[in-house]
């Protein structure tokens, strides 16, 4: 999957502000709706927290992947926010999380959906590239450092 038709620097923030779970998911969804990806942010942000109640999607290696899916969106939509400060997202390894990636597609395409997170699960078991995203010095080193 090519991470550049998905993701922009429109999409990809390096200093989230939020505290917690709740901001983060907030903040994350602003970007998608000023980027013009989301249509209806408040069915996107129950999507994402319906999913959120289900099981946190806080993972391992200090990344969270808050996902949904809505009919707020047309096609796969996605966007990256890294925290300076580590927050707590209840993470499987109970770890605080810093990399954020979120990912919402529409009700009734699931294949994307599925590939998009497979694949930035497989990309994120790099030590290598977590680092790299963490010390990232604008957008566009993100998305140099996903298409590597």
């Amino acid at each position: 999957m090519a991470f550049n038709k998905i993701l922009t620097k429109n999409t990809i923030c390096l200093h989230l502000k939020g505290v917690n779970k709740q901001e983060i998911i907030d903040e994350l969804l602003d970007m998608l709706v000023a980027a013009g990806k989301v249509e209806d942010k408040a069915a996107a942000l129950s999507a994402v927290m319906e999913r959120e109640g289900k099981m946190s999607t806080g993972m391992k290696h200090g990344i969270a992947i808050p996902h949904g899916k809505t009919d707020s969106v047309s096609d796969l939509v996605a966007c990256i926010g890294i925290s300076d400060n580590p927050v707590n997202f209840e993470a499987l390894d109970g770890e605080p999380c810093r990399i954020f990636i979120m990912t919402l597609s529409p009700l009734e395409k699931t294949g994307p959906h599925l590939q998009f997170l497979a694949e930035i699960s497989l990309l994120f078991k790099s030590q290598e590239k977590r680092a790299e995203m963490l010390k990232a010095g604008s957008p566009e080193d993100i998305l140099r450092t996903l298409s590597e």
